[in-house]
């Protein structure tokens, strides 16, 4: 029975990823600290199953606290999965300290303890964030001039950059994966699909920033949990940049007419100036997922709305 060590594995991505290898007889240490950036009731609902299956642990600690970590995550372990972060662009830059200490030293934190632990093969939840304002789409990992404009983006890219440095210096496989805009059940409330959703159907109005031109690579979340588990059994090199997304960019106002076409519920708008820190676009290049992983996108947009569509009347009882 394999071991697995998941940082963040409370929150949206995490508890997905716990479910599938619960079902496949993995053993699973879950760490979260149950941030308040979003409501603790929230994740304690995600892991409700989890803390039923004797094959699962949750340490409640804070990837900052190395003494910690190192006394209570003190097992053998097959793969370390590092989702923990501090999430969000717009909060990064209003409390950049903090999204520093928990993004770079907390990844440090826990390659430090892959090291000391012995653990060969770790996958970082990085963000498509960090190649910023980028014209040249669709984006591709090889193209090395990085521009975040945000602290979020910032401390992405040092993440991965400290992978590399401990995958050189200490033969750690070190895989970084590029989420791009991840949505599906359980998905954190403060993200647009799910704040918007649940505003449409209780009919008050929804923010929009900007004039509605804004492009994202929306990822449906059953894609994302198959690349993070390919990536997890990945052997052909000791260190990767990968791309996990969708490679179909839908612009804000198209993203409001498929909602409205889920939902049932057609949307009450107030439009807003663009917000700093905030792209003009993503989108995907997944060559390289397909290559190196054998990932597919399983799950097209509208597919997804429909079935974020049935979580959502089903959680808040609409």
């Amino acid at each position: 029975m394999k071991h697995v060590l998941i940082t963040g594995g409370a929150g949206f991505i995490g508890s997905h990823l716990v479910d599938s290898l619960l079902a496949d007889n993995y053993k699973v240490t879950c760490i979260d600290n149950f941030d308040a950036f979003y409501a603790r009731e929230i994740k304690e609902k995600n892991i409700a199953p989890h803390r039923e299956n004797p094959n699962y642990q949750l340490l409640e600690l804070d990837i900052r606290d190395y003494a910690s970590l190192e006394k209570a995550a003190n097992e053998p372990y097959d793969i370390i999965v590092h989702l923990a972060a501090k999430a969000g662009v717009r909060p990064s830059i209003q409390d950049p300290i903090a999204y520093q200490q928990v993004n770079v030293q907390g990844t440090q934190n826990m390659l430090e303890l892959a090291k000391k632990l012995g653990v060969k093969q770790f996958v970082f939840a990085s963000s498509s964030s960090v190649y910023g304002v980028n014209p040249n789409v669709p984006w591709r990992e090889d193209d090395h001039v990085l521009m975040p404009i945000s602290p979020y983006a910032a401390t992405k890219v040092s993440g991965e950059l400290l992978g590399h440095v401990y995958s050189h210096l200490y033969g750690i496989r070190f895989i970084a994966l590029r989420f791009f805009t991840v949505f599906g059940p359980r998905q954190r409330p403060d993200l647009a699909i799910h704040k918007f959703s649940k505003r449409m159907l209780e009919g008050t109005p929804i923010q929009v920033f900007g004039d509605g031109t804004t492009r994202r690579d929306y990822t449906y979340i059953d894609d994302i949990i198959q690349g993070i588990r390919k990536a997890m059994a990945y052997e052909a090199s000791l260190f990767e940049v990968i791309n996990l997304g969708n490679n179909t960019p839908v612009t804000m106002n198209e993203l409001l007419a498929a909602l409205e076409s889920a939902l049932g519920v057609a949307p009450k708008i107030e439009r807003l100036p663009e917000q700093p820190g905030d792209v003009p676009q993503t989108y995907a290049s997944i060559e390289n997922a397909q290559k190196l992983l054998g990932y597919q996108v399983t799950t097209p947009i509208l597919e997804g709305l429909q079935k974020f569509n049935d979580w959502i009347r089903g959680y808040y009882k609409f």
